[in-house]
């Protein structure tokens, strides 16, 4: 057979696919970054201007002044027209006036219970650094009383007691009184922050409507680091639950805590099981994993003893208490 010295020509068939009828290629789709978490931080940790606070200060001071005078004139008018009526809605006035002002007494004792705690955790630092044993007597004394009348803590004041007379620096008594009364309130704090992120986790993958995850994660919050003040002794009220999840929030935002890294990703999975999971799964997780995170920095405020001798419960570890199984997949049976 002769060879051909000329180019082969081959004839392609017209009515096959056009390569500009081909879609688009889809951008690789970004990494989960808690965007319920970081939304709520904003609005936590966000302060209104002093116009802003000015005006709602003076607008409760407007409705609670006509509020007054008006219940006044109704009680006063009512006296007027028949006395037993009036007497009657003098009494309920009365009585509303006495819860008001029980639930303002409330609050003011939470606050006042909660700066006393971040007081010691101040003076346990103080004692730690100076070596002072007549300080840590005094600071675990102060200790032993705040939780005097919790049955539940009566094991750790007799141990605390007993062991006191043993110890011959300061900080040995500290480990002493964190060993004896902090532990078994770390166990019961660490269960509440699982929770939370469990719960702030499910709702994120699960619930697909607009705010529910960020609202699910702004009363979830708020809720554990609540727990976690009573847990430890703090009975915060509403306003004192507030400031506490400001404060821990302000926190995290200025250290850049609430944020999504590499150290984050690994710790729910080693960053390659988010390529394996949907978008919601994965923010779920991101947002659990954010929470906990918020869980360890209120434990760190609402302690009365900084970390010394217990170990620092590590956001890896509740983590994975709290989401193992959540989002496994199902395993085929046969």
């Amino acid at each position: 057979m002769a060879e051909r010295d000329g180019p082969v020509l081959i004839e392609l068939d017209e009515s096959g696919p056009s390569p500009a009828d081909a879609p688009p290629v889809s951008e690789p789709e970004a990494a989960p970054s808690g965007q319920a978490m970081q939304t709520m931080a904003a609005l936590a940790a966000r302060r209104p201007s002093r116009l802003v606070r000015w005006f709602w200060q003076l607008l409760g001071a407007v409705v609670v002044f006509f509020g007054s005078v008006a219940a006044w004139d109704a009680v006063t008018g009512l006296v007027a027209r028949n006395v037993y009526l009036g007497w009657a809605a003098l009494g309920l006035l009365g009585l509303f006036v006495a819860v008001c002002l029980a639930i303002l007494i409330r609050e003011w004792a939470a606050l006042a219970r909660l700066q006393k705690i971040e007081s010691l955790h101040v003076e346990a630092d103080r004692v730690a650094a100076e070596n002072d044993m007549g300080g840590a007597r005094a600071l675990t004394k102060k200790l032993a009383a705040l939780y005097a009348g919790r049955e539940d803590m009566r094991w750790g004041r007799e141990r605390l007691a007993e062991g006191e007379a043993e110890a011959f620096d300061a900080d040995t008594l500290l480990g002493l009184a964190e060993d004896t009364l902090l532990k078994p309130l770390d166990d019961r704090a660490r269960r509440e922050v699982e929770a939370a992120a469990r719960q702030v986790a499910t709702v994120t993958a699960l619930v697909p409507l607009a705010f529910a995850d960020v609202i699910a994660a702004l009363t979830a919050n708020v809720r554990m680091i609540r727990r976690v003040a009573e847990i430890y002794g703090g009975r915060s009220g509403a306003l004192g639950a507030w400031r506490l999840t400001r404060a821990v929030i302000t926190h995290l935002v200025a250290t850049g805590a609430v944020a999504v890294g590499d150290d984050l990703l690994g710790s729910i999975g080693g960053g390659h099981l988010l390529s394996k999971l949907s978008r919601r799964f994965g923010e779920g997780l991101v947002n659990g994993a954010l929470t906990a995170r918020v869980g360890v920095a209120a434990m760190e405020v609402c302690r009365p003893l900084p970390f010394r001798v217990a170990e620092k419960p590590r956001v890896t570890r509740l983590v994975q208490r709290a989401l193992t199984g959540l989002f496994d997949k199902a395993k085929p049976t046969g």
